[in-house]
């Protein structure tokens, strides 16, 4: 590989005031909602709630959000002093407990002895189980299926993130096209693909497919054994965390001159994907966005084999609400960012997809993946 420029700079940090208006924020859409609160374990709700990212472990970390009230973040004693120098602890009050101490019975008074909670995703069982013993007449969602578009809407600083991030994946991109795939392992390209990305400033790699000949028919293929042969199509889908913010771009490359007919469907697939980013605009429901998409490929004959949803959203996490998907009539909104990615997989044969991160603007979307989408030819 050549030696690419280096990432760009840090950008400014979140504030204490920006964490308190998210927090403020979550506890009032929840009231809205008819919920009691928010509750908040260790993983990506609380990131973006109060910038505070520990591990999740057996000992009790749980974020308390209720309209009106200050935020209330339970923290064992041992881990007090990180959470206090979060950037969002100026925002909330700290709860500590020590071991032996029972933390239901520190958590529970934070919450209405009534009601029903939105609690994150990724909550341990042990714990929302032990809350319930402490508060048997409470009960509990999903956060996102209670406030689903709760990190949907990106602010300025966000957006700048998420824009970096995208730059970083296209950099990527443009170098792996230098490199050599034939005679070489899927998992070859998919360690170049790794490095790129660390080189371009990201923190966390989440995902390096490259699906090589057969392999491509396979939407999240794993990079494997198989060596990349001269003829073959490869799909490429590679992002991760930069910043605190994710990536995910896909393109399909073509080892030497591709086949009329490799060409002709990689043609279909840019098509579509052009259709999907070409309907993004404010109010238009998400749906939308998947049906101009898959009219293309269902115009040509191929309907049968796009056999995924059109996108997802991104944001602390590479896959989030909103969905682009067939049935969710959320309307787009501006700020909200996700994935165009249609897709033809010919099983036994090879597949082709292409996809960009697009953000919703006041008249329209934006890419925030600018790389070529035509069929590119490595060697």
């Amino acid at each position: 590989m050549s030696s690419p420029n280096p990432p760009a700079p840090h950008p400014v940090p979140f504030t204490a005031e920006d964490y308190r208006a998210r927090m403020a924020r979550a506890a009032d859409s929840a009231a809205e909602a008819g919920l009691a609160g928010v509750i908040v374990a260790p993983g990506p709700d609380l990131v973006h709630l109060t910038g505070y990212r520990p591990v999740s472990t057996e000992r009790l970390t749980l974020l308390v959000l209720r309209a009106g009230e200050e935020p209330v973040l339970v923290v064992p004693t041992l881990e007090a002093p990180d959470a206090a120098a979060a950037a969002g602890a100026p925002a909330l009050a700290l709860r500590d407990w020590t071991d032996g101490v029972d933390p239901y019975a520190v958590a529970s008074p934070l919450l209405a002895a009534q009601g029903r909670f939105a609690v994150s995703d990724n909550a341990w069982a042990m714990h929302l189980l032990g809350l319930q013993r402490a508060l048997p007449d409470t009960t509990y969602t999903a956060l996102t299926e209670a406030l689903p578009m709760l990190r949907a809407v990106k602010d300025a600083a966000e957006l700048e993130r998420l824009a970096a991030a995208g730059a970083a994946a296209d950099a990527t991109y443009e170098e792996i096209l230098k490199v050599r795939f034939s005679g070489r392992r899927e998992t070859d390209v998919a360690a170049d693909l790794a490095a790129l990305l660390q080189h371009f400033g990201h923190s966390q790699e989440d995902f390096t497919v490259v699906g090589s000949g057969p392999n491509g028919a396979n939407p999240h293929h794993e990079a494997g054994e198989r060596t990349i042969e001269r003829g073959d199509m490869v799909v490429l889908d590679f992002g991760g965390l930069k910043h605190g913010y994710g990536s995910d771009t896909s393109r399909t490359v073509h080892v030497g001159e591709p086949t009329a007919e490799e060409q002709r469907v990689h043609d279909i697939v840019r098509e579509a994907q052009q259709a999907g980013c070409a309907a993004v605009r404010p109010g238009v429901a998400c749906q939308e966005i998947d049906r101009a998409a898959r009219a293309v490929i269902l115009e040509f004959g191929y309907g049968d084999r796009f056999i995924h949803r059109t996108g997802h959203g991104i944001g602390v996490t590479t896959h989030e609400p909103p969905y682009m998907i067939e049935g969710e009539e959320q309307p787009l909104v501006p700020g909200m960012c996700f994935s165009v990615e249609p897709g033809i997989y010919l099983p036994g044969r090879f597949g082709v997809r292409i996809e960009d991160i697009v953000t919703v603007t006041e008249d329209g979307g934006r890419r925030l993946n600018t790389t070529a989408r035509e069929l590119a030819i490595v060697e």
